[in-house]
């Protein structure tokens, strides 16, 4: 059976990571668009998920649509190939059925994890800074903050997906609740800060 294959794979794994966040497929006759949901204060973010389209999928032109009242854009791609090259689609919602990668997709991911994790967290994660005070024997109270990364999905798969490629990265991470991943370590901070860093 003949399989379509993107045409770069780093720039398909990073749209991939933006797809299991904020994306979806829309059926239209014979051919699919796919459409990104992205914030508007994030606009190195909304370019960098258009030239994902364009070289995943080359002599297609994403369109931008920007919703009127609320902060958000909408990057969307016409093709009938989408429906092939993100094999995710289904009724309901991701949390609501099971997402596994189909074998091609997993050397991509396997061979470029990066640009994944940085899909996944462009779309559903962030950079923050946690602070916390706390009393010295001496008395002083001292007040210290770091920074940690956070990746958040209801669904139980797009999350270990996440963590599977974090592990394959060295980067070290925690399950803070039930749809929370949170990445404090300072190495695996450090090194999210050089391959991904803050939205912007």
């Amino acid at each position: 059976m003949f399989v379509i294959r993107p045409a770069d794979d780093y720039s398909y794994g990073y749209l991939l990571g933006l797809y299991l966040g904020d994306g979806h497929l829309v059926g239209n006759g014979r051919s699919w668009q796919l459409i990104v949901s992205l914030d508007t204060a994030h606009g190195a973010i909304v370019d960098d998920c258009r030239a994902a389209m364009i070289l995943t999928l080359p002599g297609r032109k994403p369109r931008l649509r920007v919703h009127p009242t609320d902060r958000c854009v909408r990057v969307a791609s016409m093709a009938k190939a989408w429906r092939d090259l993100l094999p995710q689609h289904g009724p309901g919602r991701k949390h609501e059925r099971a997402i596994v990668l189909a074998p091609w997709q997993r050397e991509i991911v396997d061979s470029h994890p990066w640009p994944f994790v940085r899909g996944l967290i462009h779309s559903d994660g962030c950079r923050t800074v946690n602070r916390f005070k706390t009393r010295l024997p001496s008395g002083r109270v001292a007040e210290y903050a770091y920074p940690r990364y956070f990746f958040s999905n209801l669904s139980a798969d797009i999350r270990g997906l996440f963590c599977e490629s974090c592990e394959h990265l060295g980067l070290r991470w925690t399950q803070s609740n039930h749809r929370n991943i949170s990445i404090s370590h300072r190495t695996s901070v450090a090194l999210l800060d050089e391959n991904v860093g803050p939205k912007c």
